[in-house]
């Protein structure tokens, strides 16, 4: 038995080779009993999974599996006809969001949320107010997320008048859509000192009256003029709401999430959570651009790229310019409507001068480190690849470069990605969220080569695919179905020719969505010496309908052989895989 043990240890040290020919290595737990889609491409399939503590030990044949590593203390589960797959990845959100959502009212239009309609988002604020019991005062503010002026069903958009009438004491913030902005109520406005002399920041918006008072949206650069007065929870409070963000994730399978622009005390606190081992789930986070030196300062660049206590520095972000549901995304044509507040032969705006965006890009890349960059016009995206050009000692090396959205990339920007090595991570959902918007506002040639995946895997190019949560909610079914459907909410198809297979949508949420962060060979395929990171799906996306996908749900989340979600009975993080029970 002790050089049973013996042959056992050294395979472990020895890595995944070794592993592959260790036989009869005793697991903690097998799956059988249902679909297991590998996303290897060598193996794409398989009968029955072996775990030994965070790490699969074997994959193959049910008899094979069982005949090597079952032993007296293994686990043996059924799947009953479910479908198991990688841990899903995400391939860009804003983690944070997650300890905040919970505390505010969801004003995020149908089907994620009741907000069709101008007097639906006063009533989440007030049922906000109720149930918190939020008393009056200029000091107790009231705030939603999720508003989308293009889902009030053609009506106008929420000003600070239409929140003055319910809620004439207390400040009210309503978070746009995008992330990019948030409308203010008069009281609001006063408490974060917006009036009619503040002036527009560059690449900012603020929508203004007839009198020249602001009307109540902040947007882009001038949404950052309010940020020093928001309230501010403590460390404490929001270490106690770590359990719960997490949650949010791990019921949607993902076991690695991402905080997409981390400001230097995020920064901070999220250490402190690591430090503390609240995180069951992995965060990769990436500083945001304004932060950086700062951030550099108290975290050399060697602690990047590297866990502690499931935390990783990934690298850092910056922003390139806005949204274009918001009109604020940076064009080389006009929009076709307008611009936010009316603007003529508007092209949106760049969040930084080409100059600007030179030196930070050059100041990520003379560090050596990831750059995260949001670009969603096709203006921004020119911008950035030239500053790209300039600023990379090798513009043509592996650098993992990954640009965020990418949503209107042209095919002759994606040939330079092929040439430079850079990832995009695409939005498809926009396609259902705002897909007629898209058309209204870019004209249909364009909206339909949204977020093209087709044609980026076409050319060779790997894609991730994200939610950008808290834009839209944390689905990863949804992000899918949307890939593979490009259904609008109004039920038109956006860019049928872009549509993908549901292998190659999955594969952007697990084994790309992986190399994003490097971890390709660690994580996004069930293979043997990677990381058990695991979900468990009421059926399997490959064999349903297209358009049933979205309605597949999470059944369990598995964490490094650890179960940290199960539909079927309340857990604590980090129990033991269920039985067979399942």
């Amino acid at each position: 038995m002790k050089h049973l043990q013996l042959v056992i240890t050294l395979a472990w040290l020895a890595g995944p080779a070794a592993l592959a020919h260790a036989q009869n290595v005793p697991a903690d737990a097998i799956y059988f009993g249902g679909a297991i889609v590998t996303m290897d491409d060598t193996n794409p399939g398989a009968e029955a999974i072996a775990v030994k503590g965070c790490k699969i030990v074997a994959v193959g044949k049910k008899n094979a599996v069982l005949k090597q590593h079952q032993g007296s203390g293994t686990k043996v589960i059924n799947l009953r006809g479910k479908t198991m797959l990688p841990g899903f990845i995400d391939g860009h959100s804003h983690f944070i969001n997650s300890l905040m959502v919970p505390t505010q009212a969801n004003c995020y239009s149908p089907p994620a949320g009741p907000a069709n309609s101008i007097a639906a988002i006063i009533k989440a604020l007030k049922d906000l107010q109720e149930q918190q019991k939020i008393p009056e005062g200029e000091d107790k503010f009231i705030m939603g997320y999720g508003y989308d002026p293009n889902g009030l069903g053609g009506g106008p958009e929420l000003t600070a008048a239409d929140l003055d009438k319910d809620f004439p004491k207390n400040p009210v913030i309503v978070g746009h859509v995008s992330l990019h902005g948030a409308v203010l109520n008069t009281v609001a406005l006063r408490v974060c000192k917006i009036t009619a002399d503040t002036a527009t920041p560059e690449g900012g918006v603020i929508a203004r009256n007839p009198d020249g008072t602001p009307a109540g949206l902040l947007m882009e650069t001038a949404y950052a003029l309010i940020v020093p007065y928001l309230p501010q929870p403590t460390d404490d409070e929001m270490l106690a709401r770590f359990k719960a963000g997490q949650e949010i994730y791990a019921a949607a399978g993902i076991t690695t999430a991402q905080e997409g622009a981390t400001l230097s005390h995020d920064v901070e606190l999220l250490q402190k959570a690591a430090e503390q081992n609240l995180l069951f789930i992995d965060v990769v986070a990436y500083p945001f651009i304004r932060d950086a030196e700062k951030i550099l300062e108290n975290n050399s660049t060697d602690t990047f790229g590297k866990y502690q206590n499931r935390l990783k520095l990934g690298g850092i972000k910056i922003t390139t310019d806005g949204s274009p549901q918001g009109k604020t995304a940076f064009f080389t044509t006009p929009y076709l409507t307008g611009g936010p507040t009316g603007e003529r032969n508007w092209y949106g705006e760049p969040t930084f001068s080409k100059e600007l965006l030179e030196k930070y890009v050059r100041l990520v890349y003379d560090h050596k480190l990831q750059l995260l960059i949001h670009c969603n016009g096709d203006a921004a995206v020119d911008v950035f690849l030239e500053a790209h050009k300039k600023a990379a000692k090798d513009p043509e090396a592996d650098l993992r470069t990954t640009v965020i959205h990418s949503q209107f990339v042209r095919k002759d920007q994606l040939v330079k990605y092929v040439q430079y090595k850079i990832i995009p991570s695409f939005y498809t959902e926009h396609c259902f969220y705002f897909g007629k918007t898209h058309r209204e506002n870019r004209g249909r040639e364009q909206a339909d080569f949204l977020s093209p995946m087709k044609t980026a895997i076409g050319m060779g190019i790997r894609c991730a695919n994200h939610t950008d949560f808290s834009v839209a909610p944390i689905d990863q079914l949804f992000v899918v179905w949307s890939a593979v459907n490009r259904i609008s909410r109004e039920g038109d198809v956006i860019g049928p020719e872009e549509r993908i297979t549901p292998r190659q949508a999955l594969k952007a949420i697990t084994l790309d969505a992986a190399y994003i962060y490097r971890e390709e060979g660690s994580k996004g395929s069930l293979e043997v010496g990677k990381l058990a990171d695991l979900v468990i799906l009421s059926e399997n996306p490959l064999t349903v309908k297209p358009k049933a996908i979205k309605d597949i749900r999470v059944i369990e989340t598995i964490k490094e052989g650890k179960t940290v979600y199960s539909v079927l009975k309340a857990i604590s993080p980090c129990e033991p895989p269920m039985g067979a029970g399942l």
